[in-house]
């Protein structure tokens, strides 16, 4: 069963910027895209780089090894070289605190 877990808080993420935080043994990027945040796997599908040190366009982050980007709001891959999506996660705020959903 699925569960909030929470990561940190909304004060960490300035707007238009990623953050990752570890969770469960797990690297998650909280995205920050004016006030709604998004939580992907900080893990880009091509070669493995940290999308939180990309950079935040709108809904889309760039992984800054080789240029691919992924949607924030679903994780899907939107440009080569990578072609799978990464893990979304639903993400709610509760007084300020950042909690994202893990299976």
């Amino acid at each position: 069963m699925a569960e909030f877990v929470s990561v940190g808080q909304t004060d960490e993420v300035a707007p238009g910027q990623a953050k990752a935080y570890e969770v469960d043994g797990r690297s998650i990027a909280v995205c920050n895209v004016d006030g709604t945040y998004y939580a992907i796997d900080d893990v880009c599908t091509h070669d493995g780089g940290p999308l939180d040190q990309g950079q935040l366009d709108g809904t889309q982050i760039e992984c800054p090894r080789h240029g691919a980007r992924f949607d924030v709001t679903t994780g899907r891959a939107l440009t080569l070289p990578a072609v799978m999506p990464v893990q979304s996660y639903a993400v709610r705020i509760e007084n300020g605190a950042i909690e994202v959903e893990l299976p």
